[in-house]
């Protein structure tokens, strides 16, 4: 059995918000528009939500899921420390298509750092998703909408055809941009580290540091 999709009103989407942060605060999964596709979300400081989360993408524990968070603020709730160097990317390119790997503060799910002892954050640079964050009050994992292997949904459509019968909840928030995933950038320690190129070149980055 298919979820329900939840169309988000742009003009009014305070009723999609409650109802996704009941599904979030409950324990449930959902679907959401981030600035590159849909997301499948969870609260990351649930064990059990975390735990359906690796079940519905059928992916392995030792893949970390990233978070997205609704600002910079925020960062000290999941990482240990801000070196420098993150300050100035995070100042530069949030919010926007950059993940930055903190290491972990003490608490943080080792399923989120699949052993890694870093957690990998976002500020995602289009302002529904960050109302929605700002709304629940809590980061939301920010893995993308689809089983393991799976392409990458740029709507909701093709969201629940991936997912919808996994999931408590689809919200619709129009086509999301697609393209490239957010580039990543490890600044857990020493100099910065381009993980993953993606949206933001790693010339870029590297020449801003």
């Amino acid at each position: 059995m298919q979820s329900k999709t939840i169309i988000i009103d742009l003009a009014r989407p305070e009723p999609a918000f409650s109802r996704c942060r009941e599904v979030i605060r409950s324990g449930g999964l959902v679907v959401y528009p981030t600035d590159t596709f849909y997301a499948l979300g969870a609260d990351p400081a649930n064990p059990a939500a975390v735990a359906r989360l690796f079940e519905v993408k059928s992916r392995q524990t030792g893949q970390p899921i990233l978070l997205l968070i609704r600002d910079a603020r925020e960062v000290l709730h999941w990482a240990a420390e801000i070196t420098p160097q993150a300050e100035g990317l995070m100042q530069k390119f949030w919010p926007g298509a950059l993940t930055l790997v903190f290491k972990a503060k003490t608490g943080v799910l080792p399923e989120l750092t699949a052993g890694t002892g870093t957690i990998g954050l976002r500020v995602p640079g289009n302002e529904l998703t960050r109302q929605l964050l700002a709304w629940l009050g809590t980061a939301l994992t920010g893995t993308s909408a689809n089983q393991s292997g799976g392409q990458s949904p740029q709507t909701a459509e093709e969201a629940q055809k991936a997912i919808g019968s996994l999931v408590d909840c689809v919200f619709d928030g129009g086509v999301t941009p697609g393209g490239k995933p957010s580039t990543i950038v490890d600044v857990s320690a020493g100099a910065p580290k381009v993980i993953r190129e993606g949206a933001i070149p790693s010339g870029e980055l590297l020449g801003f540091w």
